[in-house]
């Protein structure tokens, strides 16, 4: 089957782009020392395909990601890279995959508790490193450290992630330096082997942790294209042409809102300019004078954040110029 013969609105990976983007990755953070992160594209046959490259430890958003990544034989080692205060969620999922190796990050009394009660085994200590969002002051890292031991938890070291500094276009790797000085000023607080952050933003740039927490690297989007992190877009969203208007000069194609990530704008066609998206719409015309599509015609959509992108749909169609050789689940979604 040719990817134009899919029902659209259809999520397409270029599987040679993918595989490119993985090997390159894998050579600058080979094996466990890249993390990759699932919240990106919430498959564990994209995950498996990692895995055969060598990244065998991945990390997670949620619960449920984790769960997933477990029951697929992917849990050699697990990290819920987030913090969570529902004991009854983190109980089962230490009873539904006992053999799987998993750590809870927490910056607090209360998730260093909620990780003891469910029979949580290990944690990191996630320290804030400039991003307003979780992780404990660097000068509370040790005191939580002492109290996850006291609690019965083993301390692995910290994380630290610099989401801030993701697409930073001013002196990144300064800043980026920085903010790492936080981070392994805690780590000597803490103690433990690990120092866990990064992403594909700074993934050239983060020389101090031991393992990169990198996701959306695998299938790229253009947001991360514009900041030059150098990596293949390998993801597209395929939509059909439903209506044209050559009077007005525009088309509309039938996928929008619903189908895309929209947090950092607009999706791009190639050649085209995007008007807008509706709820089940993108509405374009066409560059330098070009002649608008038909009704009928494909069009291919860069999302500009894979991560939400994907989390609106069921499978990926996997594709070799062109031509369909696999179709993944998306069986991450959810809470």
């Amino acid at each position: 089957m040719r990817i134009e013969e899919l029902p659209t609105p259809a999520l397409v990976v270029d599987l040679d782009a993918l595989d490119a983007n993985i090997a390159r990755m894998g050579a600058a953070w080979p094996g466990t020392k890249l993390r990759p992160h699932a919240k990106a594209f919430k498959s564990t046959a994209l995950a498996q395909r990692l895995a055969g490259a060598g990244h065998t430890a991945f990390c997670a958003a949620t619960v449920r990601e984790l769960a997933g990544l477990a029951a697929a034989g992917l849990g050699t080692d697990l990290l819920l890279a987030n913090e969570c205060v529902d004991r009854g969620r983190l109980k089962a999922l230490v009873d539904h995959v006992p053999d799987a190796r998993v750590t809870v990050a927490v910056d607090s009394p209360e998730t260093i508790e909620a990780a003891a009660a469910a029979g949580v085994r290990e944690v990191l200590v996630d320290v804030d490193v400039g991003m307003p969002r979780c992780g404990c002051r660097p000068d509370d890292a040790g005191r939580l450290a002492d109290l996850a031991r006291s609690a019965g938890l083993g301390v692995r070291g910290v994380m630290g992630y610099e989401g801030h500094l993701m697409t930073e276009d001013v002196d990144q790797a300064g800043k980026v330096e920085e903010a790492m000085a936080v981070l392994l000023d805690a780590h000597d607080a803490v103690g433990g082997d690990v120092v866990s952050g990064g992403g594909t933003g700074t993934w050239k740039k983060n020389h101090w942790v031991t393992e990169l927490q990198a996701g959306s690297f695998t299938l790229m989007d253009t947001h991360y294209e514009a900041a030059g992190v150098g990596f293949a877009k390998a993801l597209s969203l395929l939509l059909t042409v439903v209506s044209v208007n050559g009077t007005g000069g525009w088309a509309a194609a039938d996928g929008g809102l619903k189908a895309l990530g929209m947090d950092h704008g607009n999706s791009t066609i190639d050649g085209a300019t995007v008007w807008y998206h509706a709820d089940e719409h993108t509405v374009f015309s066409m560059d330098d004078g070009a002649a608008l599509p038909r009704v009928g015609d494909r069009v291919g959509v860069w999302p500009a954040h894979v991560d939400p992108t994907v989390s609106q749909h069921e499978q990926l169609w996997v594709h070799q110029a062109g031509e369909v050789v696999d179709c993944w689940p998306i069986d991450l979604r959810g809470w």
